[in-house]
C-alpha cells in the first residue's frame, strides 16, 4: 500500500510539475517585449509539454481501449486473408470497410508507438501485433492496387493507331534507287501526323477507379509503405506503355539490329517510328503524366518520380532506335529518312522537355537533345555522302539513244524531293557551307555580286553545287560517245531535264530564274551543236561547189547526179542512225525535228529546184515532202531504215 501511495504520489508530482512548466510558459508567451526566436522557442517548448501530458492520460486510461479497437481492426484484415477473390471485385462497401480498417491499424501503431514503450512493457507486445496487422493489410493493399490498375486499364483507341500496314508495305517495296520520275515519288511519300494536332489526354485507367486507386495510394504512403506503392504503380504501368508500344509495332531492337536490317523493311520501320513518336509523347505520356498527377498528386514530388519510372524505358527504347540511325552508314537513300526522324523529334522536343522539367526527368531529356543532335550531324554527313556519289558515279558504256541518263533522274528527284525539308535542311547546313557559291562552275554559280554574298541560303548554294557536280558528272559520260554529234545530242537532252525539273517545281524558289535561263542558254547551245555536227556536212552536199565542169561555171551532170545519189546515202544513214536516238521530252522532240526540217527541207528543195532540169524523175529519190515526213520519225528510240525505200 505504500508503494501503491509513492507511486501516486510520483505521478501527482510529476502532472503538477507538467501543469507548472505549461503555466510558466504561457505567462512567458504574453510578453509583448519577447523577440521572434523567443516566442518560437517558447511555442515549440508547450507543444511539447502537452504532448508528454497526453501520453500520461494515455498510459494512464487508453491502453485497453486500443487493445479492443485492435481486435476489431485484426479480425477485418486477416478475415481476407483466406479469401483469394479480389476485395474491390466485391463491392464499394466492402473495399470502403477494408480501407478504414487498414487506416484503423495505422492510427493504432502511430498511437502505440507514442507511447515510447520499453520491450520489457506489456504494451509493446501489444505495439507488434499492430505492425503485423498493418503489414498484412498494406501487402493486401498492394495487391489490390495493383489489380485495379491493371484490370481497369482502357484498351488503346484504334482511331490512334490507324497505320495501315499493307500499304506502307506495299510502298516498301519501292526505293529511291529506282531512277523513274513517279516511282522516286511514290515511293518516298511522307506520312506524318499534322504538326498543329493538339495534346489530347486519353483515360489510361478507367476513370470511376481513380479515387480509390488515390486513397489506397495516400493510405499507404502514409503507412509508410510508399516504396511498396511506387514500385507496384511503376511496374503495372511500364508493362501498360510496353503493351501501347507493342500494338504501335514497335518492336525492342538493339542498335546491332538496326544496323544489319536490310533497307526496305528498315524504311518501313523508320515510317513507322515516325508515327509512334506523335502518337506516343503527344498522346500516352502525356495523359501518362496526368495519371500520376491524379493518382499521386496530393504526395508531392512522387507523381513526378512514377511518370519518369513509369515511362523511361519506353522512351529510351524509341530514342535507342533514333541513335542507332544516326550512327549507321550514311547511304543517300536513307537521308529522306533521317530528316523525317530528325523533323519529328524536334518538333516533339518542347513536348519531352516539358514532360521531363524536373531534375529525375533530365536523363530522357538529356538523351533526347543528344539523339537529335546525332540526328542532324548524321543528315549533314549523308548530305555530303549523296554528292561523293555523284561525282564518283562512273559509267563504262554510253548511254543507249543519247536520253536521260538514270543518274540524272535519280538526282533531279532527290534534290526535288529535299524541297519539303527546306526549313530543316536551312538550319543544319548553315555554317555547314563546304561549297561557297564562288567555287561553283562558273556556268552554275550566280552572276548577281549581291547574292553571291548573302542573299543565297545554305541549302540553296548546296543544291546548286549538286547541280553543278551533276553536269561536270554527264559531261565526262557524253565523252563515251564516238559521235561528236551524239555527245551534244546527251548533254542536250540531260540539262533540259535539269531546267525542266527546277522550273516545275519548289526547286525554282531555291535555284532561281537565272539559274535556269544559263540552263536553257546551255541546252540550246548544245542543240545547235548537235545540227551542226549532224548535218552540215549532209547539208554541204546540196551546195553548187564542186559540182560545175572543169574550166567552166557549168553544173556537170554526172557530178549532179553523184552529188544527189550522195545526199541521200548521208540522209539514209542518218535516218537510221537517229531514229534510234531518243528525246523523252515531247516539247523539245518536236521542237528539234522542227528546227532540223526547215534547214534540211529548205536546203533540199532549193538544191532540186534549181538543177531540176539536169535531174530526170529516176534520180529524185525523195521529194521535199518525203524527207519532212522521214524527219518526223527521228529521236522516237526505235530504228528504222529508209534503204528499201522509194518515192512516195
Amino acid at each position: 500500500m505504500g508503494d501503491c501511495d509513492s507511486t501516486i504520489s510520483e505521478v501527482e508530482g510529476e502532472e503538477n510539475l507538467i501543469a507548472a512548466a505549461r503555466h510558466i510558459v504561457k505567462a512567458l508567451g504574453s510578453n509583448k517585449k519577447l523577440t521572434f526566436s523567443a516566442r518560437k522557442t517558447l511555442a515549440e517548448l508547450g507543444t511539447q509539454l502537452s504532448t508528454i501530458a497526453a501520453l500520461n492520460e494515455t498510459k494512464g486510461d487508453g491502453v485497453s481501449e486500443i487493445e479492443d479497437r485492435l481486435y476489431a481492426v485484426e479480425e477485418k484484415i486477416l478475415s481476407w486473408e483466406e479469401d483469394q477473390s479480389m476485395i474491390w471485385d466485391s463491392g464499394p462497401e466492402e473495399a470502403s470497410e477494408y480501407l478504414n480498417a487498414a487506416d484503423e491499424a495505422r492510427k493504432l501503431t502511430e498511437r502505440l508507438e507514442s507511447l515510447c514503450l520499453n520491450k520489457d512493457d506489456d504494451e509493446y507486445k501489444l505495439l507488434h501485433r499492430a505492425h503485423n496487422v498493418l503489414q498484412k493489410a498494406m501487402e493486401r493493399l498492394e495487391e489490390e492496387f495493383s489489380h485495379l490498375l491493371v484490370e481497369n486499364r482502357q484498351p488503346i483507341e484504334p482511331e490512334h493507331v490507324s497505320f495501315r500496314s499493307n500499304e506502307e508495305d506495299v510502298l516498301d517495296e519501292g526505293s529511291i534507287i529506282s531512277f523513274g520520275d513517279e516511282s522516286i515519288e511514290d515511293s518516298l511519300q511522307r506520312d506524318s501526323l499534322s504538326r498543329a494536332s493538339e495534346e489530347y489526354i486519353l483515360d489510361l485507367v478507367h476513370p470511376d477507379v481513380i479515387p480509390e486507386l488515390r486513397c489506397i495510394a495516400n493510405l499507404m504512403f502514409n503507412s509508410n509503405y510508399d516504396q511498396e506503392c511506387y514500385q507496384a504503380y511503376t511496374s503495372a504501368r511500364k508493362d501498360a506503355l510496353d503493351e501501347c508500344l507493342f500494338i504501335l509495332e514497335m518492336e525492342k531492337l538493339s542498335i546491332e539490329d538496326v544496323l544489319k536490317m536490310e533497307w526496305v523493311s528498315l524504311n518501313s520501320k523508320i515510317k513507322r517510328w515516325v508515327r509512334t513518336m506523335k502518337i506516343f509523347v503527344r498522346f500516352y505520356l502525356a495523359s501518362e503524366k496526368c495519371l500520376s498527377h491524379q493518382i499521386f498528386g496530393e504526395l508531392g514530388a512522387v507523381c513526378v518520380d512514377s511518370f519518369v519510372e513509369a515511362s523511361k524505358a519506353s522512351m529510351l527504347q524509341l530514342l535507342n532506335f533514333g541513335e542507332a540511325m544516326s550512327i549507321g552508314p550514311h547511304q543517300p537513300e536513307k537521308l529522306y529518312r533521317i530528316l523525317d526522324m530528325y523533323e519529328v523529334l524536334s518538333d516533339l522536343l518542347p513536348d519531352i522537355d516539358a514532360l521531363y522539367s524536373d531534375e529525375v526527368g533530365s536523363p530522357v531529356r538529356i538523351e533526347c537533345h543528344e539523339v537529335l543532335s546525332r540526328l542532324g550531324d548524321s543528315v549533314r554527313a549523308t548530305f555530303l555522302e549523296f554528292k561523293n556519289a555523284i561525282a564518283s558515279n562512273v559509267s563504262t558504256n554510253p548511254f543507249a539513244g543519247g536520253g536521260i541518263h538514270h543518274l540524272t533522274r535519280y538526282v533531279m528527284n532527290y534534290v526535288k524531293i529535299l524541297t519539303d525539308y527546306c526549313e530543316i535542311l536551312n538550319f543544319l547546313l548553315k555554317d555547314h557551307d563546304e561549297d561557297d557559291p564562288s567555287s561553283l562552275s562558273p556556268d552554275m554559280s550566280p552572276t548577281n555580286e549581291e547574292e553571291n554574298k548573302s542573299s543565297i541560303s545554305p541549302m540553296a548554294c548546296h543544291l546548286r553545287s549538286i547541280a553543278s557536280i551533276l553536269e561536270s558528272n554527264l559531261d565526262g559520260k557524253s565523252k563515251l560517245y564516238k559521235d561528236a554529234s551524239l555527245q551534244h545530242f546527251f548533254l542536250m537532252n540531260n540539262i533540259y531535264y535539269m531546267a525542266q525539273k527546277v522550273k516545275g517545281s519548289e526547286l525554282r524558289h531555291i535555284f532561281g530564274d537565272e539559274w535556269i535561263r544559263k540552263c536553257n542558254r546551255k541546252f540550246q547551245q548544245h542543240a545547235m551543236n548537235y545540227e551542226r555536227a549532224s548535218w552540215s556536212s549532209i547539208l554541204s552536199l546540196l551546195k553548187d561547189e564542186g559540182i560545175q565542169n572543169p574550166g567552166s561555171n557549168s553544173i556537170s551532170k554526172t557530178l549532179l547526179k553523184e552529188r544527189i545519189r550522195s545526199f541521200y546515202i548521208a540522209f539514209e544513214e542518218t535516218y537510221k542512225t537517229q531514229t534510234s536516238w531518243l528525246i523523252p521530252d515531247h516539247q523539245l522532240r518536236e521542237d528539234l525535228r522542227i528546227s532540223t526540217s526547215l534547214k534540211v527541207i529548205q536546203a533540199y528543195r532549193t538544191f532540186v529546184g534549181r538543177h531540176g532540169s539536169l535531174l530526170s524523175d529516176k534520180h529524185i529519190k525523195y521529194t521535199a515532202d518525203d524527207l519532212e515526213s522521214f524527219l518526223l520519225d527521228l529521236f522516237e528510240g526505235s530504228p528504222k531504215s529508209l534503204q528499201n525505200c522509194y518515192r512516195r
